[in-house]
């Protein structure tokens, strides 16, 4: 699975001018699902970020996690984290899990982020999506778990 998380003071998403879901102090995270993906996966990211400590504490040290500020996390499915660019103009994104395996994948990532009782917005799977979101530092952080050793 691949992940982009953004710490942000505010987001919200939105198909149109429908808004699915908002959040406040906490993470942005879009989430692609690959092929090789299996639960487990969804299982020890979504602990790996709720535990991550990327907010400032009294000192403005990066030491909080997202339980410790007692934030939020709008979840967004994006299979174009997947996208391969290295021929052509035309991304492709053949690494990126079809559907059928993505949501399941994604819905359990939620799942356990939630059970880490953590509150989860959810963009809508597959859908044209609006994100809007005030990223705090700028933070951004890119996790990939096949790279993790």
């Amino acid at each position: 699975m691949r992940a982009l998380l953004q710490r942000v003071s505010r987001a919200e998403v939105r198909i149109a001018n429908d808004v699915l879901g908002r959040i406040d102090q906490g993470l942005v995270v879009f989430l692609g699902v690959g092929t090789h993906d299996v639960p487990d996966v969804a299982d020890s990211l979504a602990r790996r970020i709720v535990d991550l400590r990327v907010f400032a504490d009294e000192a403005g040290k990066t030491n909080r996690s997202l339980l410790d500020v007692n934030g939020e996390m709008l979840v967004v499915s994006q299979f174009t984290l997947y996208a391969d660019t290295s021929r052509g103009r035309r991304p492709g994104f053949t690494p990126a899990a079809p559907p059928d395996a993505a949501v399941p994948l994604y819905e359990r990532f939620c799942a356990a982020v939630e059970a880490a009782e953590v509150t989860v917005v959810r963009g809508e799977f597959g859908a044209e999506m609006f994100v809007e979101l005030v990223n705090e530092g700028p933070f951004t952080l890119w996790l990939d778990t096949d790279q993790r050793a």
